[in-house]
């Protein structure tokens, strides 16, 4: 399954999934764009890419709480002075500190949260549309969480800004649907032995979990033409089959 040509841009690639989206994207023949606020982790996947003999990738340091609308606009009109167009926008970043109950969440952690789980995608995706139409065919996807969408106790503001993406998710898609050219889907990882997981189930043998690179698959099918045409759907990995 090639990805060649295409270019996808993947927030959070510094981190677990997202390091694990970019380099499965870009062996499929993806030009990466890696978007994280940490250059030391920016720096390890942009390395892996190389080791792999994939195309080489962008780093671009971002962060997504602390940018300003002004900077986000800045960051589309470079890619499309660059690249003229945009075939794939993956969300992967993602702020989870602990478990804590409502009433003790600070305000300054809620807001937080809130921009780089929830306004961070909003903002990102509407400087970034106009360039994703300029393609034929282009992804955006979101990742959400099984357990936030349940609604638990004590999953704060990361459960909160999980149940309102998905949301968001669902408008966009049903507002783009009638273009036919950008699709828009909600991928729920799963439990996997991820560092997110790691700091959310400190106690859990992870040795029993899923490895991250098994979600290979499905991102392969996200970006590639064989979901072209899905849209407004949430995937799940553990059920996932081609």
């Amino acid at each position: 399954m090639s990805l060649k040509d295409q270019v996808i841009l993947i927030t959070g690639a510094g981190g677990g999934l997202g390091s694990t989206a970019a380099l499965a994207l870009a062996k499929a023949g993806a030009h990466i764009i890696l978007l994280d606020k940490s250059i030391p982790k920016l720096e390890i996947i942009y390395d892996a890419i190389l080791a792999a003999k994939a195309p080489e990738p962008i780093i671009y340091p971002f962060d997504l709480a602390g940018a300003n609308e002004n900077d986000y606009q800045t960051l589309a009109n470079t890619i499309a002075e660059e690249y003229g167009s945009l075939q794939g926008l993956l969300h992967s970043a993602v702020e989870f500190s602990s478990f804590t109950p409502m009433t003790q969440v600070a305000t300054k952690d809620w807001g937080h949260s809130l921009n780089v789980n929830l306004n961070a995608p909003f903002l990102l995706t509407r400087v970034l549309l106009p360039v994703l139409e300029q393609s034929q065919h282009a992804s955006i996807v979101f990742t959400s969480d099984s357990s936030a969408r349940e609604a638990h106790a004590y999953s704060g503001a990361y459960g909160v800004s999980k149940i309102a993406l998905e949301g968001m998710a669902k408008i966009l898609a049903e507002e783009l649907e009638s273009g036919y050219k950008v699709r828009v889907n909600t991928l729920v990882p799963g439990p996997v032995d991820s560092p997110l997981r790691k700091r959310a189930y400190p106690a859990e043998d992870k040795a029993k979990l899923p490895v991250m690179a098994s979600l290979n698959p499905v991102y392969y099918y996200l970006f590639s033409e064989q979901s072209k045409g899905v849209t407004g759907q949430i995937i799940h990995a553990a059920t996932f089959h081609l």
